[in-house]
Order: structure tokens, then sequence, then C-alpha cells
């Protein structure tokens, strides 16, 4: 099954010209294409799926879907090393 993750966005750059970003999904931090969300700022929250942010959302719906998913075990993606 294909999930969109929550995270916070805990810093932006760019990198060969794209707006990138580090992303906290409860305690882990990966590397995220941020493209797709130009307008997002450090501390807003956006929904992830394979390595690109696709939205931006509020705190509240971010805690919501990640204690979903995480009830469903579904975070086991984030807990595996990056390459």
């Amino acid at each position: 099954m294909c999930l969109a993750i929550p995270g916070k966005v805990a810093e932006t750059y760019r990198q060969d010209d794209l707006l990138m970003g580090k992303v906290d999904f409860g305690g882990i931090a990966k590397r995220v294409c941020l493209e797709h969300v130009p307008e997002v700022r450090v501390g807003d929250y956006v929904l992830v799926h394979v390595g690109f942010a696709l939205s931006t959302i509020d705190e509240d719906e971010a805690r919501r879907v990640f204690e979903l998913l995480d009830r469903m075990n579904q975070l086991d993606e984030l807990r595996a090393p990056s390459p």
C-alpha cells in the first residue's frame, strides 16, 4: 500500500536548483524534495510520499494521520536506514 506520511519541516535548502528539506517524522529525520510545495516554511507540516512532499497540512491533521499510521503498523519504512 502506498501512503503519504506527515512530517514537520525542520530545514529548507536548495540542492541542484531544487527546493529540498530536512523533515522530521516523529524523531526520524529524512531528506525530502519540497518542489511541489514551494510556499512551505520551517515549522510547517507536509505529507510525504516516496521522498516528495505533496501538500501541506495543519499540525492537528498531521498528528491524527501519524497516530493512525502508527496503529496500523505502517511506519516501518521510516525506521529503515536511508541510502
